[in-house]
């Protein structure tokens, strides 16, 4: 099979910072040209099947990487999300046989070319934005991912060929590899599918997409933000895990004489706050799209879900602010206690003074 059309894109997704002001950004000299980002419904789709608040889209110039017998195309998009978030997108023209996009996989795996050019581009905008990011700096690592878009092939085919005659070469496209594939490997890597019609379809796999469809900028959309929500769930666990190390430390160390005061120290502030920061980033990551009324892009966003394990990373940030909840609400009725403990010993020290003060006319006859 010869594609006729088609483009991959490369996807890199980095946190940026607690938050962007997308309307600031707009603002910015060199995002004059930027755009609020929407949900293009090709399908029918109610009004309010959108993102809540909608990112900005940014056209960045860019030189040309070879990438195996391929070339990106000059330039490259971002979208700018206002839970912190920034992910790039690159364009390969894919024009030609199927069997030649194994090799194209491969090469993208991992790609430092890529990876290094992708982050300067980071870097460069995060200048740009200034004041706009609150508390800027960058992840230290990066959720990559690749949609292999194909509009149409020279020969005219139903979609269903992509999962039984060519399903061998599209599972080595899903898993970025160039060699010979069980049929276990084969049915696993195309068992997320689902198609709107007989000549569309979309399969989903846990590193890349392969998207048959002449108008899937909608879907793209949608697996492009489920690539970064896993970024930010990523990051989130990683900061509540240094959080509860610090937590655990704090609840078992001992305390100075100053901390009988019962006054909240900085540890137990600088957990309140971290606190309050996991909780807000959750919610902006799980609320920013809104799955209401389109089922198609449910369904494409449900498995693309399935295969990031997005449940699961919910269950886990889920129940590591809770037990931060635990730990600070511990804290709080230490410093309480202690406050008490304080008060209690002040009282007996004062009716102490007051009945020495009343005794001494007596002691002194």
């Amino acid at each position: 099979m010869v594609i006729a059309k088609g483009t991959c894109f490369p996807l890199f997704a980095y946190d940026v910072g607690r938050a962007i002001d997308l309307d600031t950004a707009a603002r910015q000299v060199l995002l004059a040209d930027a755009a609020r980002q929407t949900i293009k419904h090709k399908r029918r789709a109610p009004a309010y099947f959108e993102y809540r608040p909608a990112p900005l889209r940014v056209a960045r110039e860019s030189e040309p990487h070879a990438i195996a017998a391929y070339h990106t195309a000059p330039g490259l998009e971002v979208v700018i999300y206002d839970f912190g978030a920034v992910s790039l997108s690159y364009a390969i023209p894919i024009d030609g046989p199927l069997a030649g996009l194994p090799a194209l996989a491969e090469a993208l795996w991992g790609n430092e070319r890529l990876l290094a050019d992708s982050r300067r581009h980071v870097e460069e905008l995060l200048r740009t934005l200034g004041d706009a990011v609150s508390r800027p700096r960058i992840a230290d690592f990066v959720e990559d991912y690749s949609i292999f878009q194909i509009e149409a092939f020279t020969a005219p085919c139903e979609a269903a060929t992509l999962w039984t005659e060519q399903a061998h070469t599209v599972a080595q496209v899903l898993r970025a590899v160039t060699h010979s594939l069980s049929q276990q490997e084969i049915s696993d890597a195309t068992a997320l599918r689902l198609s709107f019609g007989p000549s569309d379809a979309t399969i989903i796999d846990t590193d890349a997409t392969m998207l048959f469809d002449p108008e899937g900028d909608d879907v793209r959309a949608v697996i492009e933000f489920a690539n970064t929500q896993l970024l930010e769930m990523r990051f989130l666990d990683q900061q509540l895990d240094d959080t509860l190390e610090r937590a655990y430390d704090t609840l078992g160390r001992r305390h100075g004489r100053f901390a009988l005061l019962g006054q909240p120290g900085p540890d137990l502030r600088r957990l309140a706050q971290l606190q309050l920061d996991g909780t807000i980033l959750f919610e902006q990551v799980t609320n920013a799209l809104k799955l209401v009324g389109e089922q198609y892009l449910a369904r494409v966003y449900s498995l693309v879900s399935r295969r990031f394990h997005l449940a699961e990373w919910d269950a886990s940030i889920t129940r590591k602010l809770q037990t931060i909840d635990g730990i600070y609400a511990k804290l709080t009725d230490r410093a309480a206690s202690r406050r008490m403990e304080v008060l209690e010993w002040i009282i007996i020290v004062l009716i102490t003074l007051e009945l020495l003060i009343s005794l001494a006319p007596v002691l002194r006859r």
